[in-house]
């Protein structure tokens, strides 16, 4: 429920369809883009939505997370989790701590899944804080 909350505070920035966006592009908070992007994307704190019609080439794309409904060409980085909806055509390779794919995706790549330890430096932690740590960390390779 925090985790929602937090979410719903960030800032959202959208580009919106008639956007057509070449170069190198960094944000830190959540972007959605419904129009044509080709480039390279560096947001890893930022949250990307890409939307159903949005058509995206990247040399690199590196974020935090990433729903995809629309077009994307390139290699994907996303710390946390990338998720493809239905109708989505990826022809990417992807890294990527969770992943989760829908029906009818046009899907072409390979995909890496990350296993970050939990951040947390097993001598200065309570016995109880570093096994919620390593409960979290299950949660993430699964």
């Amino acid at each position: 429920m925090a985790e929602k909350k937090e979410l719903e505070r960030r800032t959202i920035t959208v580009f919106g369809e008639e956007t057509d966006f070449d170069g190198v592009l960094e944000f830190s908070n959540r972007l959605v883009i419904t129009g044509k992007f080709s480039g390279k994307i560096n947001a890893p704190d930022g949250d990307l939505e890409i939307s159903k019609n949005a058509v995206c080439e990247v040399e690199s794309l590196n974020v935090n997370s990433l729903i995809i409904s629309g077009n994307v060409k390139g290699k994907i980085t996303a710390k946390e989790r990338v998720e493809i909806c239905s109708g989505s055509t990826v022809h990417s390779d992807i890294s990527t701590a969770r992943f989760r794919i829908a029906n009818n995706v046009d899907y072409n790549g390979q995909v890496e899944m990350l296993k970050e330890e939990p951040d947390v430096d097993l001598f200065s932690v309570a016995s109880s804080e570093f096994k919620k740590a390593l409960l979290i960390h299950s949660d993430v390779v699964k």
